[in-house]
């Protein structure tokens, strides 16, 4: 065992290279609402390392101006996140713009403004992935999400559909910020660290020889610490024979994702 982490992520890929297996890299940003140059650097991100993006965009807050940014980001791919991302839960409960106590009838309702609205802002561009706020909807309300127009919901890991089923779930499954630390970048050991971990589990469970591991991250929230991780980590990725960086649009016929 190696006291460096990023050593110990490259002998791990080693070890799945080993065990003819692949793991499938797929990047989620949330919140975006308006150009900015931490949206540009972004792009530029993706653009170095070829790495697509799955852009969760807020449909009512949205700003004109994100139309023609977007048309030179191609990696950037859109889709829509929630309506207007207002909380609707009490004070004392985990924030949701979806929760169980809303009416079936306002949130259907409330969607369907909003994938107007996003579009007629950003028009084909748009990918039929529903990105809920703070990675959370009701079971019920997500039953509904196919017949609103969408194939996938991304939420976060340990998110499970109920009995009436819904849209594919592509979740992620690491977050790069700390939110209860002071909404900073989280210590790059301690990413990498989750990481293999959930690599190793993945690799003993021997499942499928391909495996996804979706990162989130929030461009408008994101410090130094979380751009420099993000350069390192994708460019140890991109060169590692046993993964691969995929566009987020092919997730929707994948092969079954992980927890």
């Amino acid at each position: 065992m190696t006291d460096d982490p990023w050593q110990a992520l490259h002998n791990e890929l080693d070890r799945w290279s080993q065990n003819g297996r692949q793991l499938r890299l797929w990047l989620r940003d949330d919140d975006t609402v308006a150009p900015s140059p931490a949206l540009s650097r972004l792009s530029d991100l993706a653009e170095r390392f070829d790495a697509p993006v799955l852009l969760a965009v807020i449909p009512l807050l949205a700003e004109p101006a994100l139309a023609p940014a977007l048309r030179d980001m191609p990696l950037l791919r859109p889709c829509q996140h929630g309506t207007w991302h207002r909380n609707h839960t009490a004070a004392e409960g985990k924030k949701s713009e979806f929760g169980s106590d809303r009416e079936p009838s306002v949130v259907d309702a409330e969607i369907a403004l909003g994938r107007q609205r996003l579009t007629e802002l950003l028009g084909p561009a748009i990918l039929p992935i529903f990105v809920p706020p703070w990675n959370r909807i009701d079971p019920g309300h997500a039953a509904r999400l196919p017949a609103a127009g969408f194939d996938g919901l991304s939420c976060f890991r340990g998110y499970r559909l109920g009995a009436d089923g819904g849209p594919r779930l592509i979740n992620t499954h690491v977050d790069v910020m700390d939110w209860q630390g002071g909404r900073i970048g989280r210590r790059p050991d301690a990413l990498l660290a989750e990481i293999v971990a959930r690599l190793a589990a993945e690799r003993d469970a021997s499942r499928t020889l391909d495996t996804h591991l979706g990162l989130l991250l929030h461009h408008r929230d994101h410090d130094e610490t979380v751009w420099a991780f993000l350069s390192a980590f994708l460019g140890t990725v991109s060169a590692h024979p046993a993964a691969r960086l995929v566009d987020p649009g092919a997730l929707l016929n994948d092969a079954p994702f992980p927890a």
